[in-house]
């Protein structure tokens, strides 16, 4: 894997993917910036609940469950002090299906959690990582 980070202006800089994608990354007004992108730890969270998401979907599509939807809402604190590590996150899944079981719901964020999701095992090194769900039916 493979990433390039060039500066922009001021606190901006651009982040291109080994697979040939970009994204703009500012500060805010108050830091220097323009608020032109998200801030770099705000990408690590859409990063981590991205993971996160895929794995749930993928683990109840493959237990051939009726899902249709999927949403991770995550909330997150930091430290106070440099480095400024995140040290909890909440995972707030929302499952749309239909005849979902909470135990296959509960299997596939367990199993994403512990085995599968390499950025939320990493931040749970120095964060305290915890889950919830709800079903929403079709």
């Amino acid at each position: 894997m493979q990433a390039r980070i060039k500066w922009v202006e001021n606190v901006a800089f651009l982040g291109e993917t080994g697979s040939g994608h970009a994204v703009l990354m500012d500060g805010a007004a108050e830091g220097g910036g323009r608020n032109l992108g998200p801030r770099p730890m705000e990408l690590v969270l859409i990063g981590t609940g991205g993971c996160a998401a895929y794995d749930v979907v993928h683990i109840l599509k493959k237990s051939r469950a009726g899902i249709s939807d999927c949403v991770a809402e995550i909330q997150a604190e930091r430290a106070d002090t440099d480095p400024k590590v995140f040290t909890k996150i909440h995972f707030h899944f929302i499952v749309t299906g239909k005849n979902l079981k909470p135990e296959l719901v509960e299997r596939a964020i367990n199993l994403s959690a512990e085995k599968y999701c390499s950025a939320s095992i990493m931040l749970g090194k120095t964060a305290t990582i915890t889950h919830d769900f709800e079903i929403r039916e079709t």
